[in-house]
């Protein structure tokens, strides 16, 4: 008897992220991820991808949550952004978020972009809107071109498509941890429970449990 308390015992903690205490479900918190994808990480970091597209309104309402929630992280997690791409019509700002990214302009404009085309109504859609609009914040507008239609932006944005398509997304904002688990909002019920689930979802693997909550 005290050998299968002592089972129960390990078979919940197993369910639970010791820092939130946040029991996992799933198909309710979070889906597994089949087949699991390859982490980009170095040994003893945990990814996390945050696939987002700048039009959706969803994706704008949760950033600055999430921001805050990735400033909390600690250094073995790593934060990553990865523009989704489920259409042709989804490529121009995929290819718009490379192109800052090559010049090392995301974390001064991600948050501008998301104001520009929620706040103020604009559509970055357009190569040449994108490029006028991002040469009014001082950006040199060459050198942005030339990024844009570049082929490493051109790399990066068919892997975005590929790693949409790995991932079997249907919806965005998704939130992805190191391969394995895809969770969001419409799963979790709110923006509080999704970082719960997060955090419980990283929890277990950094205690390196390849089944999860399964």
């Amino acid at each position: 008897m005290k050998t299968m308390w002592i089972s129960l015992l390990i078979a919940a903690s197993l369910l639970l992220g010791p820092a939130t205490g946040h029991a996992l479900e799933a198909g309710k918190d979070y889906e597994p991820v089949s087949p699991p994808q390859r982490a980009s990480v170095n040994p003893g970091q945990i990814e996390v991808l945050e696939f987002f597209w700048y039009r959706c309104p969803h994706c704008f309402s949760l950033e600055p949550g999430l921001n805050e929630w990735a400033r909390k992280q600690p250094r073995d997690v790593v934060v990553k952004r990865v523009p989704a791409l489920l259409g042709p019509s989804w490529a121009p700002m995929a290819r718009a978020y490379y192109a800052l990214e090559a010049l090392g302009l995301t974390e001064q404009l991600h948050g501008d972009v998301f104001n520009a085309i929620h706040v103020q109504g604009m559509d970055l859609n357009p190569p040449d809107s994108f490029l006028d609009w991002a040469a009014t914040k001082g950006v040199d507008r060459q050198k942005l071109a030339e990024a844009y239609n570049s082929f490493a932006t051109n790399t990066k944005v068919l892997r975005a498509q590929q790693l949409t398509r790995d991932y079997k997304l249907n919806g965005v904002p998704a939130i992805a941890i190191h391969g394995k688990y895809l969770t969001n909002v419409a799963l979790t019920g709110s923006e509080p429970a999704l970082f719960k689930t997060v955090d419980a979802l990283i929890d277990l693997e950094r205690k390196g449990n390849p089944r999860g909550g399964r």
